[in-house]
């Protein structure tokens, strides 16, 4: 497989149809100006040896050469063999509440899109941590399994909404128990549970689902999200509300929070600030004791820039050889 090391060289590709452009047009303003001079059949006959043609043939030679420099630059790399990789970390699952009370936008811009962000900078901070998502609203499901691909899961993260789960609720106890489930490592002390909800009606028995995970070895956290004086919650342009007729304003729910994290063996924040009360949880989390992780990786890239450049020298010398005039002999008479 191809791989491109630096694919902010590919830029370059774009210069390719603008080269031959330019040169049409300088040829263009030639002939006007030799126009000048007189009538253009006369005073092409004073350049009986001159060759036009051969001047697009050093165009496009120069072109193609433009184009094997920008791929050199790039940096092609192909990978050679598939090798065993040792890491050394933490497993961690993130759940992520996605009901319609996420919405609610006493955090810019909605508490949903703001935890999404507290997330993809945890994500920036991990080195050989592993980590995995799961969404929840009335039933949990695994977005993304335990990985050490941090691109895939800031892509994941990314299509996440209110509409990934498409029944409604807070079952927090369910995701929970979901997350217990989806780890790759047994080990007793290095996995945990970051839970971020508003903990709003939920469904389940949360508490419960928190000591069986603390029973299995998993720490579980949770991170507050909303206001207790609570906020509407905006849908299609309105405010979202009961069946009678009331505007729906979600609370949060920091009691059931706490004793989940209790429960759990964790710790209880606030989501607030720049980093949504996610630091003091991985200043934590970096107290448990790092798991070895086995994974299979493409190593030992072979880097092939090196005939890119030399196929865009070679087009450059012939294209410095080839001159302005005709042939003296053409191959067909």
């Amino acid at each position: 497989m191809l791989y491109f090391a630096d694919e902010k060289f590919l830029l370059l590709l774009f210069l390719l149809p603008v080269l031959p452009l330019l040169y049409a047009l300088s040829l263009r303003l030639r002939s006007r100006r030799m126009s000048k001079l007189g009538n253009p059949a006369e005073v092409q006959q004073l350049m009986p040896h001159y060759s036009r043609a051969k001047g697009w043939v050093r165009l496009i030679l120069a072109d193609l050469a433009v184009g094997m420099i920008a791929l050199g630059l790039a940096r092609p790399q192909i990978g050679a063999k598939l090798a065993e990789r040792e890491t050394k970390g933490a497993e961690i699952m993130i759940c992520l509440d996605v009901s319609n009370s996420m919405l609610a936008e006493d955090y810019s811009p909605n508490r949903l899109e703001r935890a999404k962000l507290a997330i993809s900078r945890l994500v920036d901070r991990l080195r050989d941590d592993r980590i995995g998502l799961i969404v929840f609203a009335g039933k949990s499901f695994v977005q993304l399994p335990v990985t050490t691909d941090y691109v895939s899961a800031k892509m994941f993260l990314g299509s996440i909404g209110t509409d990934s789960v498409p029944v409604q609720g807070t079952a927090i106890g369910d995701a929970i128990l979901t997350a217990v489930k989806s780890f790759s490592s047994q080990s007793e002390k290095s996995r945990a549970i970051i839970v971020i909800t508003d903990g709003e009606n939920h469904e389940d028995d949360p508490v419960a689902a928190a000591r069986q995970a603390a029973e299995a070895g998993v720490k579980v956290y949770t991170i507050g999200v909303g206001s207790a004086q609570g906020q509407p919650v905006p849908m299609g342009g309105e405010l979202l509300k009961d069946r009678n007729g009331n505007i729906v304003v979600t609370k949060l729910d920091e009691s059931t929070l706490r004793k989940i994290a209790q429960a759990g063996g964790g710790a209880y924040v606030h989501a607030g600030g720049e980093e949504f009360g996610l630091n003091p949880v991985i200043d934590d989390l970096r107290r448990l004791e790092a798991e070895h992780f086995k994974s299979i990786v493409f190593e030992e890239y072979d880097e092939q820039f090196m005939y890119f450049l030399g196929v865009a020298l070679a087009l450059l010398v012939i294209a410095f050889l080839i001159g302005d005039r005709r042939a003296k002999r053409r191959l067909f008479e």
